[in-house]
């Protein structure tokens, strides 16, 4: 970004400094290039002109509400306008069309009242303050004016809040598409109360969020020909298994162990059920509470929507046991058995939760011990029985649990679905995406690697809706156009999803192969892509690998990535499941016999994921977008604190401020020729009189109002940012002095008429009176 003209000496002006932040300060001195400047906390700073940029001086004091808007617009007014706004609890922006959410980290109930609804309802975009609601309700309008299905995109970094302003829009649209007075369970209730269930089991406490969604979540909502919800499916994404059986300090499991163990004592002694500190799943950390929650009062409100998303009494009852029996699984041990390579039951302790699992899951506890410490190989000779030493009992022991935790969240989804009902004379949807933010931790395995997948993909559709598109559009219509260079991920999509070759493709190979180990698969990925700019091998490793994300260098270990990549049910614990004799707990399980006829096809959790968002992105090509960034202002998740260096990184990252450029470098008004006149042939009515061509009419009518710098293409009128605004404000001006002619010449008439009818009756009465006088003398 070249620097504005206007630096002078004495001018107050922002320096970017190494950090990647903004410091302000004063021009003291201008040599060439070279620009010395006194920052506010007493330093002298000599700098390069290219890094110097003016304060926007003229900012009103709550800041522009739309940054395209901004006097200045560059990286420090941008961040001075989101923190000028912030201050004031201002926490929403537009950068055009989209929507900037900075994170509050406290409740703003006035801003999401009913009243607050109804303001919002049926307003023009942008003629009020920014809103979540304001997004909400232009793609309903859209959606009933044109008939076509839109989506709102939500994105962010975990902690920038998606889910609360997910929750938000579901909300708004239930307002805008319900039906009131309405008996027993409505559709939009339903699709409400679906989300504090979806977050009992599959949001957990991570390091940098309180409730964090450990799985993608797409809510489409049907609506009729009224514009009435008549119908929704939710659809899911990569439930984060591993974490049921591994977390670390300071995070939290899912939310519903902690819930259960909070129960009232009748349900925990019926589970048999204590502290979560007396369970291995839940204590590998020393978080047990969040602030500000109380899990005894969340269980009940979790067990009070699932009433209304339609699970009954005794499937709520079958779903606690198997979160119970999932506490008590996680807590048997095992220890060395009699011959070698072989493994027992460790005490007595771990005979009980052996016992208490069974008895909850309903199963034999002698066939649950064995599928947990045995294996049965079959060959064309015999059938061998061989037994796993501790630590493969222990690993074994962890695939169930994981196995049973997302079976029975893919059942709660499905059974929402299957509650709520679709329309399938729907014709349009609203779709909700809330997806997990890009993640870079210190340690990043296989969820990371999907999860940051899922985020360059949205990246993508990101760069093709905001600036692909528009200089297609340009193209199209044969504007001179001087393209915008961005920064274009698909050369990392290539590197992770390509077929053959990428590493996913290099995944399912290596999984196939059963001496694979991850040493080898991260040799194969090292001599595939030694060449690749994307890709760096770590000097000091031997099995990580790094990616150069659009978002920034992440490194993965690949120790685990072979094992959670194997999408397949263990044959004992299929077994033992599938003979328990609890109905819900053998319907989470296929019977091996339907398993083994559907495909003996290799099946992998990364060729799946990859398939699903495939079909979500085919989804969402055929929707009108709408963008929503979250921002997380800051890493300790505290109100009222504003750090720079992070802010602008996810500005960058998420293509906010590639955004702002090319809409106010760019043609952000077009309007079809017939609309242009029908519109504003009213500012030149003699041109419209002469019957030219419409290119040719709406050419003139530019002109003569003076207007620079706008492009006629093929069907349509570009205008600059502002010449919009401009012209319907002299069509404003040209319809008020026509209406105050026709204001005068109406009041002139009536003033006439009452001035003519007065002056007749004064006449009468003179005359009278006249009369009077004259007999009386």
């Amino acid at each position: 970004m070249a620097a504005p003209d206007n630096i002078i000496v004495g001018s107050h002006v922002w320096i970017e400094d190494p950090k990647l932040a903004w410091i302000d300060g004063e021009v003291t001195r201008i040599s060439g290039k070279d620009v010395h400047v006194r920052t506010t906390n007493g330093k002298n700073v000599v700098t390069n002109m290219s890094q110097v940029f003016p304060k926007d001086t003229e900012a009103p004091p709550g800041g522009v509400d739309d940054m395209t808007k901004l006097s200045y617009l560059h990286e420090p007014g941008v961040l001075q306008n989101l923190a000028t706004r912030y201050e004031l609890n201002e926490i929403y922006t537009y950068t055009g069309n989209i929507l900037i959410a900075v994170n509050p980290f406290q409740r703003l109930p006035h801003l999401y009242d009913t009243h607050m609804m109804e303001q919002y309802k049926g307003a023009a975009f942008g003629e009020l303050s920014p809103h979540v609601f304001a997004v909400a309700d232009a793609a309903y309008r859209a959606m009933v004016n044109e008939g076509k299905s839109n989506s709102i995109l939500v994105s962010g970094e975990s902690g920038a809040g998606k889910t609360e302003t997910t929750k938000m829009l579901m909300r708004y649209l239930a307002f805008l598409g319900g039906r009131s007075g309405v008996e027993g369970r409505t559709v939009e209730q339903q699709v409400l109360e679906s989300n504090p269930v979806l977050e009992a089991f599959g949001n957990a406490k991570t390091v940098r969020n309180n409730n964090s969604s450990r799985f993608g979540k797409f809510v489409e909502i049907q609506f009729d020909k009224s514009g009435r919800i008549s119908g929704a499916a939710i659809r899911t994404y990569l439930l984060e298994r591993s974490r049921v059986c591994q977390i670390s300090d300071p995070e939290r499991n899912y939310h519903c162990f902690y819930l259960l163990c909070a129960a009232p004592a009748e349900d925990k002694e019926k589970y048999k059920l204590g502290s979560p500190k007396s369970f291995h799943y839940l204590n590998q950390s020393k978080c047990y509470e969040l602030d500000g929650v109380n899990d005894a009062h969340e269980y009940l409100e979790t067990r009070r929507a699932m009433d209304i998303v339609g699970i009954g009494e005794e499937e709520q009852e079958a779903i606690f046991r198997v979160v119970a029996a999932i506490l008590h699984l996680g807590n048997i041990e095992f220890a060395k058995g009699a011959e070698i390579d072989s493994s027992k039951i460790k005490d007595d302790k771990s005979r009980f939760h052996l016992d208490t699992t069974a008895e909850l899951l309903r199963c034999d506890p002698t066939n649950l011990e064995d599928a947990l410490i045995k294996r049965v190989m079959v060959t064309p000779e015999e059938i061998i029985t061989r037994t796993l030493d501790p630590e493969n009992a222990v690993s074994s022991r962890d695939a169930l649990a994981k196995t049973l935790y997302s079976r029975l969240f893919d059942w709660i989804v499905e059974k929402i679905n299957v509650s709520i009902g679709q329309d399938p004379d729907s014709k349009s949807i609203i779709g909700v995406l809330d997806i997990y933010g890009f993640e870079s931790f210190k340690c990043n395995s296989f969820e990371q690697f999907c999860i940051n997948f899922t985020n360059e993909k949205l990246q993508q559709h990101f760069n093709q809706h905001v600036f692909k598109m528009e200089q297609e559009e340009y193209t199209k219509e044969e504007i001179d156009w001087s393209y915008i260079e961005f920064v274009d991920n698909q050369d990392v999509l290539d590197l992770i999803e390509k077929k053959p070759g990428g590493i996913i493709s290099l995944l399912d190979e290596a999984c196939m192969f059963p001496k694979s180990t991850h040493e080898t698969f991260a040799q194969k990925l090292y001599q595939t892509f030694k060449n690749n700019k994307r890709f760096i091998k770590p000097k000091l490793s031997r099995t990580d690998f790094t990616i150069l994300h659009y978002a920034g260098e992440v490194n993965y270990q690949a120790n685990q990535f072979l094992d959670k990549n194997k999408d397949y049910v263990i044959a004992e614990h299929q077994a033992v499941m599938t003979a328990s004799k609890c109905p819900f707990v053998m319907g989470l399980f296929t019977p091996l016999k339907e398993e083994s006829s559907k495909s003996s096809k290799f099946s992998s959790i990364g060729a799946r994921f990859k398939l699903q968002l495939q079909s979500l992105m085919e989804t969402l090509s055929v929707t009108e977008p709408h963008y929503i960034r979250c921002v997380k202002p800051n890493n300790v998740l505290k109100p009222a604190i504003f750090e720079n260096v992070n802010i602008i990184q996810q500005l960058r990252c998420g293509g906010v401020l590639e955004a702002i450029r090319i809409s106010c470098a760019g043609y952000p008004t077009r309007r079809a020729f017939y609309e242009f006149l029908n519109r504003f042939g009213l500012l030149a009515p003699e041109i419209l009189d002469e019957n030219y061509d419409d290119k040719v009419a709406c050419q003139m009518i530019l002109d003569r109002k003076g207007l620079k710098g706008y492009q006629i293409g093929k069907t349509k009128v570009f205008l600059r940012a502002g010449q919009m605004a401009e012209l319907d404000a002299r069509r404003a001006e040209v319809l008020g002095n026509a209406a105050r002619i026709i204001q005068r010449q109406i009041r002139t008439h009536i003033a006439r008429k009452e001035f003519i009818s007065l002056r007749k009756a004064a006449m009468e009465l003179q005359s009278y009176i006249r009369g009077d006088l004259l007999d009386f003398n």
